[in-house]
């Protein structure tokens, strides 16, 4: 189907987006947490005539969004999350704190973007079925907390793609390219250890050091890295030291743990060695051990059938145009980065990106047979495994910046960023239109995922009874 079907639509109406992105770059909040950001959306998707469904999987700030009836139901997915102690001024070349973000966050992963141009992407959908007369749902899901939080496996868990037929999203990047990756599982969880106080220097052995035990488990994890498989990962962050007098032998201390490998399998047989660590720590030094499930997700099953199709949209549309002063901006990012960031994000392309110019000015080839390994981790995986997924990327920011950085937030209102938002939202609306009115393309990419899942079934990675890691004041 025609790409103009959805393209007019985006090019009259995008500025009113492009205003809901900088608005939830001066929010940044942080996972689960986001509440004037998913305010910002629900109310403008209801003034756009969407039946907004809030509160979805017991998240405050979860929601589904939808219009039309019938079938097929495309899903199109947005996130709106921030990093912590990333507060940066816009367009700024030196890393310095923002007087418009005064929570310390902020977008180092450019969801704002991402979720304004999927939510953007579904309005234009809902405006051309209504105008061609097409049958069909869209839905526009508001997905908290995947920084780490992995919000859409809480979702998946409660069954909200179940009925979907493909679902569509995308990144920000500093490339125009499919999302051709393979993503690591990960399990997060605390290991918190309790000892018993006593005065370190009149009586210490009558103190049981849970600080010691923490130290210990460390220890053991640091030495199991030699011997796990190569693209495994296993970090973690002390969040209880049990205080900072040290006359007193600590009586609690805690970590939270996260345990990355390619597959849920991968991921559970380490978190279980991890564990085992934890649990000789605990013996070692005479403490009490509780271990929590914090958070899951699982690994991203590509598609190839809607790789495809999704790379023909994109070269079709294919990459921006730059102003003269978007063109000096990017350079001078660029010059912010090292040559190892830029050798890093050239290693996602089908070829090393080795033109001297700071913006990626193309769109790069697809190798379905040839993906990359993206040794991070989506909660898109798990929505990836009950309903055939694709994601794009588009260039948003200086080619060589690395997420979760200042540059990126610096960034995040530039006209590069909004111009690569803006890409993304018209390459989705035109892939999921063509899968509206496409039932064998639909159907293809739905037997490549049974044929997969004949193989290996999916089991969601976050337990039952294990509850999303809400604010207290939620």
């Amino acid at each position: 189907m025609s790409i103009e079907l959805v393209d007019d639509f985006i090019e009259s109406n995008q500025q009113r987006y492009l205003t809901l992105s900088d608005d939830i770059w001066r929010y940044a909040e942080l996972g689960y947490h986001e509440q004037q950001s998913a305010a910002a959306h629900i109310a403008l998707l209801k003034s756009e005539g969407f039946r907004v469904h809030e509160g979805v999987a017991g998240i405050p700030t979860a929601f589904v969004a939808q219009a039309g009836s019938g079938g097929p139901v495309i899903a199109i997915l947005g996130e709106f999350d921030a990093l912590s102690g990333l507060s940066q001024e816009s367009l700024a070349l030196a890393c310095c704190p923002s007087n418009e973000i005064a929570n310390g966050n902020g977008h180092g992963c450019g969801h704002h973007l991402l979720g304004t141009a999927a939510h953007l992407a579904a309005v234009a959908v809902k405006d051309a079925l209504e105008r061609a007369g097409i049958e069909g749902t869209v839905r526009f899901y508001g997905c908290p907390a995947e920084e780490g939080g992995w919000g859409k496996t809480y979702m998946t868990r409660a069954g909200l793609f179940d009925d979907v037929s493909a679902a569509i999203t995308w990144h920000p990047g500093v490339a125009n390219s499919i999302m051709n990756m393979e993503s690591l599982a990960v399990k997060q969880a605390y290991f918190r250890f309790k000892g018993v106080a006593a005065h370190a220097g009149a009586s210490p052995h009558l103190g049981r050091s849970a600080l010691d035990a923490l130290e210990l488990m460390n220890i053991g994890a640091n030495f199991l890295r030699e011997h796990m498989i190569p693209d495994a990962r296993v970090h973690y962050a002390i969040t209880d030291t049990g205080g900072i007098a040290p006359n007193v032998v600590q009586p609690n201390a805690s970590a939270l743990y996260m345990i990355r490998a390619p597959r849920n399998r991968d991921v559970n047989e380490l978190y279980e060695r991890v564990c085992n660590i934890a649990r000789g720590a605990a013996l070692m030094t005479d403490c009490q051990l509780e271990i929590e499930v914090h958070s899951a997700c699982s690994n991203l099953l590509r598609n190839h059938t809607l790789n495809e199709l999704m790379q023909a949209k994109l070269v079709e549309l294919g990459a921006p145009d730059y102003t003269r002063q978007e063109l000096e901006f990017a350079d001078s990012m660029h010059r912010t980065t090292r040559a190892e960031e830029i050798e890093m994000a050239g290693r996602m392309l089908t070829a090393a990106w080795r033109d001297p110019k700071a913006l990626f000015d193309r769109v790069d080839a697809l190798d379905n047979d040839r993906p990359s390994r993206m040794h991070g981790s989506t909660d898109v995986g798990d929505v990836s495994w009950v309903t055939p997924t694709v994601q794009c990327m588009t260039a948003c920011f200086a080619f060589g910046t690395s997420p979760h950085s200042w540059q990126w937030v610096a960034q995040g209102k530039s006209g590069v960023a909004h111009k690569g938002m803006v890409l993304a939202a018209r390459t989705m609306a035109a892939t999921a239109l063509e899968l509206f009115t496409n039932s064998l393309l639909l159907a293809a990419a739905r037997t490549e995922l049974h044929e997969r899942l004949a193989r290996e079934p999916y089991v969601c990675p976050i337990p039952e009874g294990v509850e999303p890691p809400l604010p207290r004041s939620a």
